[in-house]
């Protein structure tokens, strides 16, 4: 009997995820727990263990679609088995960032061996409806608007889940995604080229496709131009050969001059998160510039000595980090949250730092930074900061912050007003480096000078308050070793 299986909550509270690579074809045989595909929340990457063993019978969605939690993503059993009808395997909540252990098997009488979790259940799971349609519509998975900012490509991404009944299509590797690619996009005769999931989105509107403009690069219809019509700012639709040839021709023009980055992951949750602090928190920032000549010169000797381990990367934000921590001891309140109508002053620090990683920015912290010497802080940071360029930072490690450093001094920047992260009362940005005259003891002399800029929720902290944090973490980095005692 075939099953298919849909795409699970991964335990992120998230309603839909990117497909991003199959790591399996139409006819592999597979295991339990042997990595089916690698999914893209709008956190992480994180890739689905097989909640069985046997062979895959078809690939559901395509890759760079979205699709909902609950969409069947793929079917396993042949194709006989699927003309006689698959059934839809239950798999709420299912923890899916790495394969689970033996011990996390069990055994199902009509789908072979299954991972806890994933199991077929007597009861149907409850799916989240579709917002502007049915539940039933929303078996066919839903297109997003969002995507990863580092990343090309089209907004038109959907998840067309293939019915339950529907026969299994003999497929294999790449030539069965070029052939799914050009009968999507290929008319009947006297219909407009359009893909499947643009064609169910004009049906769900009630909008006719032959009446509708195509700008597609191929004279395709998208779902941009279904979409126009539905708001009645699309221009009439012309008709002819010429008229198609000329749309295609001016739509290859705009194509060259502009690029379009899908929103939506990583960019469109960091942008929801920001848009919600800057207009839920009063923000009020405050600047100071720091010679950290004394903290250069610390660096440097760190490095030389490999004091803090013969791999360990040494730079200075490890020393502002430390600063943060320290500085943090002494002005507790820049460490709490507003929760309803209390205060709440965290006792301990989870520091995040900001991370440019090329599916967008990410803020993962270090879990309990306040008691870590420089070696521990060091290697945290670096780990962090290697997990997050594979893009494979997990959920866990992205929440519970409760300060954040933001180093724009790495991009040449001076300073900024950073936004700070919901659920923090406040975040410092680094600024460069850089040889500036100073006086010293009356005299003007070349010293190292960075600015510091601190950002702070004006319902939480007070100006004394950030005021004073500031300038101890000025003052750490004016003297490391006060860091040190």
């Amino acid at each position: 009997m075939a099953f298919e299986f849909p795409l699970p909550d991964v335990g992120e509270g998230l309603t839909e995820a990117d497909i991003v690579s199959w790591k399996v074809a139409p006819g592999d045989e597979v295991t339990v727990n042997q990595i089916l595909v690698e999914i893209e929340t709008a956190k992480s990457l994180v890739e689905l263990p097989s909640p069985q063993a046997g062979t895959v019978g078809a690939l559901l969605v395509e890759e760079g679609q979205t699709v909902e939690v609950g969409t069947p993503i793929i079917r396993f059993g042949g194709a006989d088995d699927a003309g006689a009808g698959a059934e839809t395997m239950s798999a709420p909540h299912a923890e899916a960032t790495a394969p689970a252990s033996d011990s996390a098997v069990t055994s199902d009488d009509e789908g072979g061996a299954t991972l806890v979790g994933y199991g077929a259940k007597a009861a149907s799971s409850k799916r989240r409806p579709r917002k502007g349609g049915s539940a039933a519509a929303s078996q066919s998975g839903v297109a997003s608007q969002s995507g990863a900012a580092e990343t090309s490509g089209t907004a038109e991404s959907s998840a067309p889940a293939a019915p339950a009944t529907a026969p299994a299509q003999p497929e294999t590797g790449s030539a069965a995604a070029d052939g799914a690619a050009a009968s999507a996009e290929t008319a009947s005769a006297g219909k407009p080229l359009a893909k499947p999931p643009v064609r169910k989105l004009a049906k769900d509107l009630g909008i006719d496709l032959a009446s509708v403009t195509p700008t597609g690069s191929r004279g395709e219809v998208t779902r941009a131009d279904v979409q126009a019509a539905a708001d009645g700012t699309a221009a009439p639709a012309a008709t002819g050969a010429t008229a198609a040839g000329a749309t295609a021709s001016a739509s290859a023009d705009v194509d060259a001059l502009e690029e379009r980055i899908p929103f939506k992951g990583v960019v469109k949750m960091m942008a929801k998160a920001m848009v919600d602090s800057a207009f839920t928190m009063p923000h009020v920032t405050e600047f100071l510039d720091v010679d950290v000549t004394e903290t250069m010169a610390f660096v440097r000797r760190l490095k030389a000595s490999k004091v803090l381990g013969e791999d360990v990367r040494v730079s200075p934000l490890l020393i502002v980090a430390k600063a943060v921590a320290w500085a943090v001891a002494r002005n507790p309140r820049i460490n709490s949250t507003l929760d309803g109508d209390d205060i709440v002053v965290r006792k301990y620090v989870n520091l995040g730092i900001a991370a440019a990683t090329p599916r967008g920015l990410i803020v993962p912290n270090i879990k309990n930074a306040h008691t870590m010497g420089l070696t521990q802080l060091a290697q945290e940071m670096q780990d962090l900061t290697a997990l997050a360029r594979s893009g494979k930072t997990p959920p866990a490690d992205q929440a519970g912050g409760t300060i954040t450093i933001t180093n724009v001094g790495v991009f040449g920047v001076d300073a900024g007003t950073p936004i700070i992260n919901p659920g923090e009362a406040a975040i410092l940005a680094f600024g460069q480096v850089r040889k500036k005259p100073w006086v010293v003891d009356d005299e003007i002399v070349p010293r190292e000078i960075t600015t510091l800029s601190v950002s702070a929720d004006h319902r939480v902290v007070d100006g004394e308050i950030i005021s004073k944090f500031l300038a101890d973490v000025g003052r750490g980095l004016e003297d490391p070793s006060v860091l040190l005692a």
